[in-house]
């Protein structure tokens, strides 16, 4: 009778090596050298893939390609030799029970089911053996899947993220798994090779440790809005939830007194700290929004942390350097290598569009091909209807004051001839026979410039002259485009290998002086990456939180069919009804 040992080491979970002598299978025989002996595990591996099971469950690799892998070693184990548990295997094991660390659920791949086999202290026959590996590989398989691209179809959560990924090669990696020295090595090179997916997927650890003392955010609530200085009852207990954070550091002999009820300068400025990771204004204050942001509990972080690293699963490796927009995030980010490090990366603030479901900027990707120096802007229907035609009806002088004009609706911006601001042609332009622009300049709600990746959204980068908006700490006030803060830092970026040295001093001068409309093609497409991340985490440890502004948290966690986290006291989940109310003036 021969043992599968599991190998120790396992210390946060139950470990297989804390089971006794684990037996599978008696091994009888030797296998033929044309054909697995009858009674052989490789036999009973062999008439399972003849008759495979349709079922479901873990795992549902196609059984075509599942023979295919098996038929290469003759149908022997993958996981077990001379019905010994391989060093790959019990690694393979562990971290399927460790899924959470990845942020999957381990119950997807049939661990309990699995981990049973293995504890049966009694002899299993071949069919039990051939079984056993036939369950893990579908459980390894899926897993392989889930870490390379994702549990949810993009599609479904509203997504339009359709650029071509390489396909998983799902025997080579099985078949990799099985001889590997590294296994978590193994696994990891099927995942995302963005540095910030491993810096989110580090932090996971970290919060799922903090929410396992769910007594760190129960903070009495202030008696009004708070402002530094002023007495807080509960001081110690903030300053305890801030210092495990990483808001504060760790108390030291001279800090001041850790016993004291009252917003001290320490406790401000982990305040502060802890403010500008959430968006909120960081003036150390303890109002309404950062109460509500304090007392989330952590495994609603936690929560977070999972959906992002599943949408950062969705997206494709960066082949040339991309630009990426995190709406929640109100951030853009302009890649200078494929290397995401904050030192090759520009990043500058943006303006997306609204909550309103209308107004929202979509989440997709597309090749930026072009920019518009003095761009005129053409009014989408919506807003004509809705917020300008009255305006235009009420007041005759507001097409001149807003250097509006009435145009053809087939026209070239280049030619286009304004038409007089009369009755009929008001009508015309309310029944979309004619179009309205305006004209470029300063005040042109475009900003001088718009950078163009054709899309069916017709979203789009541009400047604002409402720079005022980028001092405020939520910033989603366009109609679905997203207005840049600093458009000719983003213009020399994308025109960097465009003929004609486009300094910042050409830039400036086609937005200030140029030619109207002026259009100029970049030397070669950028890709853009509108997504959707609430959690975020940098390179200096912290992790950012955001708001999830859409409500997308909600819809992926309804496909993926997880239990909501129940929200603690005074802290309503984010994407909520209650949440989006207090986040709205988001000052303290």
């Amino acid at each position: 009778m021969l043992a599968i040992l599991a190998r120790p080491g396992c210390t946060l979970r139950p470990p297989l090596a804390c089971c006794s002598v684990l037996v599978l299978i008696l091994l009888a025989g030797a296998s033929s050298a044309r054909s697995p002996d009858p009674g052989s595990p490789q036999a009973a591996i062999q008439r399972l893939l003849e008759h495979p099971d349709t079922s479901g469950g873990a795992g549902r690799i196609d059984p075509g390609r599942l023979r295919v892998l098996y038929s290469k070693r003759r149908f022997a184990p993958l996981w077990t030799v001379k019905g010994k548990l391989t060093r790959q295997g019990g690694a393979l094991v562990r971290a399927l029970r460790s899924a959470d660390d990845y942020g999957l659920r381990p119950q997807d791949y049939d661990t309990d089911s699995i981990v049973a086999l293995l504890q049966r202290n009694r002899v299993h026959s071949p069919a039990d053996l051939a079984s056993f590996d036939l369950q893990l590989t579908r459980a390894a398989a899926r897993f392989l899947e889930h870490l390379h691209q994702g549990r949810a179809d993009p599609r479904a959560a509203g997504f339009e993220l359709r650029v071509a990924r390489p396909q998983l090669d799902l025997g080579a990696h099985l078949s990799q798994l099985a001889t590997t020295r590294d296994v978590e090595a193994e696994l990891a090179s099927v995942e995302p090779s963005f540095y910030h997916y491993k810096l989110l997927k580090a932090a996971l650890k970290q919060y799922r440790q903090l929410a396992a003392q769910p007594q760190l955010t129960l903070l009495p609530k202030p008696g009004g809005h708070l402002k530094p200085g002023q007495a807080y009852a509960g001081a110690p207990a903030l300053r305890t939830l801030l210092t495990a954070l990483g808001d504060l550091p760790p108390a030291t002999a001279g800090s001041s007194p850790q016993d004291g009820e009252a917003l001290d300068p320490q406790l401000v400025e982990g305040l502060q700290h802890f403010q500008a990771r959430h968006g909120i204004e960081p003036n150390g204050s303890l109002g309404p929004s950062t109460y509500a942001a304090l007392t989330v509990p952590l495994a609603q972080r936690v929560r977070q942390i999972e959906l992002t690293l599943e949408r950062w699963r969705w997206l494709p490796s960066f082949d040339t350097p991309p630009i990426v927009v995190n709406i929640p995030q109100y951030r853009l980010f302009a890649f200078r290598s494929t290397q995401d490090r904050k030192a090759d990366i520009l990043q500058l603030d943006v303006i997306v569009g609204q909550r309103f479901p209308s107004k929202r900027t979509p989440v997709f990707a597309a090749d930026m091909s072009y920019v518009i120096f003095r761009p005129y802007w053409d009014i989408p229907t919506s807003i004509l209807e809705q917020e300008m035609l009255p305006k235009i009806r009420a007041n005759p002088s507001y097409l001149t004051d807003e250097h509006l004009q009435i145009v053809a609706a087939s026209s070239n911006d280049d030619d286009a001839q304004p038409l007089p601001a009369t009755p009929e042609n008001i009508d015309a332009l309310a029944a979309g026979k004619l179009r309205l622009r305006q004209e470029p300049g300063p005040d042109n709600a475009l900003g001088l410039i718009k950078l163009m990746f054709p899309n069916s959204y017709d979203v789009y980068l541009h400047g604002t002259p409402a720079q005022e908006l980028f001092k405020r700490s939520r910033r989603d006030f366009s109609h679905g485009c997203i207005r840049v803060s600093d458009p000719i830092a983003l213009a020399v970026h994308v025109l960097r290998d465009t003929a004609g040295e486009w300094t910042q001093e050409k830039v400036e001068a086609a937005m200030q002086s140029g030619p109207a409309n002026q259009r100029v093609n970049l030397a070669r497409p950028i890709r853009v990456l509108i997504v959707y991340g609430t959690a975020m985490a940098l390179e200096d440890g912290s992790v950012l939180f955001l708001d999830d502004i859409y409500g997308h948290d909600g819809v992926l966690e309804s496909l993926l069919q997880l239990p909501p986290v129940a929200p603690g006291p005074g802290a309503p989940a984010p994407g909520g009804k209650a949440a989006t109310q207090a986040a709205l003036p988001r000052r303290s």
